[in-house]
């Protein structure tokens, strides 16, 4: 036994590394690649939710912001607690479809372990990231397309 083991956990014991986090400018990645020929403006919270905004006002971050304070809380057993997930075609992430036809959070595969992918998991794990957004309001980008031909 070498010096070492005796501080060494058995290698049954070790855990997996917890997925992790993607820096806040892969989401702002995703939903470009998501929204792609989109002429609709749109904002994005710190947890990858995104609003998009068909009939943009003159400020969008406080629209954004107030359409999330009203439709982003989840209150389970109601609407607000539905969701419905899409898979994604050009992208390995996965959106997640809120009570709202213009709010959709995305949940890249980094933030869940393989084993733990299916539509239930990813759906209730973007449907809290929505709430979290809701609760926050944290706005990291603005896609503003009102100028756009």
């Amino acid at each position: 036994m070498g010096i070492l083991d005796r501080f060494r956990r058995p290698s049954a014991q070790l855990s997996p590394a917890p997925p992790q986090e993607p820096p806040l400018t892969h989401f702002i990645d995703a939903w470009r690649r998501i929204l792609v020929g989109d002429k609709r403006s749109w904002v994005v919270f710190r947890h990858g939710t995104c609003v998009v905004l068909t009939s943009p006002a003159d400020d969008l971050r406080a629209q954004a912001i107030d359409l999330m304070r009203e439709w982003g809380p989840v209150y389970a057993g109601s609407p607000a607690g539905d969701f419905t997930v899409l898979t994604l075609r050009h992208d390995s992430g996965r959106a997640i479809v809120s009570h709202h036809a213009d709010i959709f959070t995305y949940v890249s595969p980094e933030e869940i372990p393989v084993d733990d992918r299916t539509e239930v998991v990813v759906g209730l794990f973007g449907r809290n990231k929505r709430d979290q957004d809701a609760a926050e309001l944290v706005v990291i980008h603005i896609e503003d397309k009102r100028g756009a031909a």
